[in-house]
């Protein structure tokens, strides 16, 4: 060091700072790549730490990103690299990656979406066959078919048939069909009117009718009572509450009636309602009535029925019906509750309802209904097929070939009387002054047969309540 003196120390300082400098100018780049063998390791060109995190592909730019590195590394000349480290993130490649519409379906592939947003995972709950399922369940229960139902059967049945077996009759053993605006004689829709031949017409033509009674009908007996006769005309018969009195009387049909009724002060007569019937028939007896009742209620059913003295019960719903042993006498229930039709074939058919004083009727004509008892009563309507020529009663004298009506037509309110020449002591006694039903047997072949004037249709005034007569 003396040697070279201190001129010749400071230019061997300087020669070594300058090849540390040297040194440290050429490590740096290769920092951690002392092993170059890492080189394919490196994570490494600080521009893969940055492609990593800017492209959306990830993992794509990696792959191939590496691939060139790979190739750079070994030139050593890294520092010429740089600008490949910088075009990775920038090159339309680096770019395209992201931007492409591949980029994004992987992200909002409708792949990843549909799984859980399938149409078909949608369709099980929505599928209009959910829906349209459903009715057709409800259909079952709701069916118009129950009101249908009877339609139906006459859309897809031909017409019944009806014939007459009486040999008597115009129409004897002829076949006849029912008209298509009623083609059943038994509708399954309550509503609906039913089939109904009139056997003793020469016509010899089915009809359709109510199977309810036609207050306003020929051999009709409502309200307080109203009767129109068989020959059309209408009158008025009161009798007196609590007494039985005979409607119609023939050598093989006795039918009596009770009256209920109220007697206010001051009147002189009763108002009265036909509240029981009772049959007699060959050796039979049949006996309908409307119970008692306090209020009324649609409801419940207030018709009692026995046969030969013993109480029947017919289920109450709409078509039930109960036969005789013998087949001479059928009720069928034209409505679920208080509504019946009874008919003793080739005899007479009734039809019954039961019905209240109700508080207007009440009021309109001062009645003095007391507030316990509603007076629930019938209102009935009779068709009859094998009358004599003689038969006796309130009504059934109005079917007389020659009878002449004492009620005078165009008075407003003809009352007629005979509660002595009608009384009779019970409803199934035939011992009124002018009955003459005898015992069970065919018709004397010398009586003449009349008409069934039931099914007459009379018009003019007499369903205001004024009388008309009907030719015969």
């Amino acid at each position: 060091m003396v040697f070279l003196g201190s001129k010749g120390v400071l230019i061997l300082l300087v020669v070594l700072v300058s090849a540390a400098v040297l040194v440290q100018s050429m490590q740096p780049p290769n920092g951690n790549q002392p092993l170059k063998p890492s080189d394919a390791n490196q994570p490494l060109n600080p521009p893969n730490s940055k492609q990593p995190l800017n492209p959306p592909n990830g993992k794509q730019p990696l792959n191939p990103l590496d691939g060139n590195q790979h190739l750079n590394p070994p030139h050593g000349n890294q520092h010429l690299n740089p600008p490949n480290a910088k075009q990775p993130p920038n090159p339309p490649n680096a770019k395209q990656p992201p931007n492409p519409p591949n980029a994004k379906q992987p992200r909002n592939p409708p792949n990843a979406n549909q799984p859980p947003n399938p149409p078909n995972a949608n369709q099980p709950p929505n599928p209009p066959n959910a829906k349209p399922n459903p009715p057709t369940a409800k259909q079952p229960p709701n069916p118009p078919n129950a009101k249908q139902p009877p339609n139906p059967p006459n859309a897809n049945h031909p017409p019944d048939v009806k014939v007459c077996s009486g040999k008597k009759s115009p129409c004897f053993g002829k076949q006849v069909h029912c008209p298509k605006e009623c083609p059943s004689t038994s509708p399954a829709d309550k509503m609906a009117k039913m089939c109904y031949l009139n056997c003793d017409s020469p016509i010899c033509k089915a009809e359709c009718k109510s199977p309810k009674p036609n207050c306003k009908g020929p051999g009709s007996a409502c309200l307080d009572p109203r009767f129109i006769g068989g020959d059309g005309i209408v009158f008025y018969f009161h009798g007196k509450k609590n007494e039985y009195f005979n409607l119609v009387s023939d050598p093989n049909l006795q039918i009596n009636s009770r009256f209920i009724g109220v007697h206010p002060e001051g009147r002189a007569r009763d108002n009265t309602w036909i509240q029981a019937l009772g049959l007699l028939f060959d050796s039979n007896s049949f006996s309908l009535e409307a119970s008692e009742a306090s209020v009324w209620d649609d409801e419940i059913d207030h018709l009692k029925f026995t046969y030969n003295g013993d109480e029947l019960v017919i289920p109450e719903y709409h078509l039930s019906m109960w036969e005789s042993p013998e087949y001479d006498i059928i009720v069928k229930r034209t409505s679920s509750k208080n509504s019946v039709l009874v008919t003793l074939p080739e005899v007479a058919e009734i039809s019954v309802n039961v019905v209240p004083v109700t508080k207007e009727d009440d009021r309109i004509h001062n009645y003095h209904i007391p507030s316990d008892d509603c007076f629930a009563h019938l209102e009935v309507q009779f068709r009859f097929y094998d009358l004599s020529s003689n038969v006796e009663g309130v009504l059934g004298r109005t079917y007389q070939p020659d009878f002449k009506n004492p009620a005078k037509p165009g008075v407003a309110m003809p009352v007629v009387g005979g509660e002595d020449k009608y009384r009779t002591t019970s409803l199934f006694s035939a011992d009124c002054a002018a009955c003459v039903f005898t015992q069970p047997g065919k018709l004397d072949q010398t009586n003449s047969r009349v008409m069934d004037y039931g099914m007459l249709d009379c018009t003019g005034n007499s369903f205001g309540g004024n009388g008309i007569v009907c030719r015969k």
